[in-house]
């Protein structure tokens, strides 16, 4: 607004000093120059509102998004280049951005959720809307959008963050190390209704300890709130920086928060648990009454196509889901992991409940 008032204001003395230094005397000079004046701020109105239709018609993109801010910046760089849409992300946990949502509701004020696992999301399933990406037959079959609302556009393995320079001898392969009495306090983990990626941890820890039956993972779970020894973290940014900072010895992630840090040469390492791993397809989402629909749908074919998919699994430590692109250097191919799967219908049945419990068990 202010730069449009001063280009208004400059066209009105322009026009007046030029009929000031016009030559004769008499009324003819002045009626001339009020004459310019009025026509300068007749053109420069139009002009400003020339300027005002094209910043409204301008496209543009909404998105919430609990993704790291450097992933968020250089993509969406990538994104108004090759689509010429403006986006705008405010960046915030999953959970935050689901209750926004859900408030928002009669009145979205934005078009897209990106990022949010599909058991995390799939329980407030009902606030997005239906679409099928044009990439959707080069995914792996088991990220597929069978739902409908829930595109996968990567998968987004629980891993074990350690430090090196921490670990000394202790042994970490997998859950059952992170018993070990010397790592009491010494854990990084996120609070599980705050952060998609410890819920998920969760999950992974009731299936894999509990030998496929989530209900005989609870005994873990008991003891693994013990050796927290009180700590929870209020994200999942808090527990990869506070491993790669040293102030953790080991921490719960997700791959991408771990392989960052060893792409860059940073004193960690990943561990994928000998107990077994799951797979967690993550998501983007359009958000039921957008504003800017077509251009969300853009979004998800922009973000599912090759290109971009590699560029984000070599750049940015996020597994493809696509058939075509390999894994990045910092991450162990999936056949050298021992995969588990859980029942994401049941998991998202259970996940207050097992929230709850988790606190029950943190709080004793």
């Amino acid at each position: 607004m202010k730069k449009r008032i001063i280009s208004v204001l400059c066209a009105v003395a322009a026009a007046a000093s030029m009929a000031g230094c016009s030559s004769g005397s008499g009324s003819a000079p002045e009626k001339n120059a009020d004459t310019q004046v009025a026509k300068a701020e007749a053109e420069a109105g139009t002009e400003a509102k020339k300027e005002e239709g094209a910043a409204a018609s301008k496209e543009k993109l909404i998105i919430y998004s609990p993704l790291t801010e450097s992933m968020i910046d250089s993509m969406l760089a990538m994104f108004e280049e090759d689509t010429g849409i403006d986006a705008e992300c405010l960046a915030m946990g999953t959970g935050d951005a689901l209750k926004r949502i859900q408030t928002e509701a009669d009145n979205p004020q934005a078009d897209i959720l990106w990022s949010g696992t599909i058991g995390t999301v799939k329980n407030k399933s009902e606030y997005f809307a239906d679409y099928i990406t044009v990439h959707e037959d080069a995914f792996y079959d088991e990220y597929k959008n069978t739902e409908g609302n829930m595109t996968r556009f990567d998968t987004i393995p629980s891993v074990i963050m350690v430090n090196t320079d921490l670990i000394g001898d202790i042994k970490i392969e997998g859950y059952e190390d992170l018993l070990n009495p010397e790592l009491k306090g010494k854990i990084a983990f996120a609070d599980p209704a705050a952060s998609s990626s410890s819920f998920e941890h969760l999950v992974n820890m009731l299936y894999a300890m509990g030998g496929g039956n989530p209900d005989n993972g609870w005994d873990y779970v008991k003891q693994f709130c013990t050796q927290l020894d009180g700590k929870l973290l209020g994200g999942s940014s808090a527990v990869y920086k506070g491993v790669a900072d040293g102030e953790y010895t080991v921490g719960l992630t997700f791959e991408q928060g771990s392989a960052q840090y060893v792409g860059a040469g940073s004193p960690v390492k990943t561990v994928y648990m000998n107990e077994g791993v799951i797979f967690r397809g993550d998501g983007v989402y359009i958000i039921k009454g957008c504003q800017n629909e077509t251009n969300a749908q853009k979004f998800i074919d922009w973000l599912t196509s090759r290109e971009v998919q590699e560029f984000m699994n070599n750049t940015q430590y996020r597994r493809t889901i696509r058939k075509d692109v390999e894994a990045g250097e910092a991450m162990v191919p999936m056949n050298q992991i021992k995969v588990i799967q859980d029942d994401e219908t049941d998991t998202a049945a259970h996940k207050s409940e097992w929230l709850n419990e988790f606190k029950e068990l943190f709080t004793e």
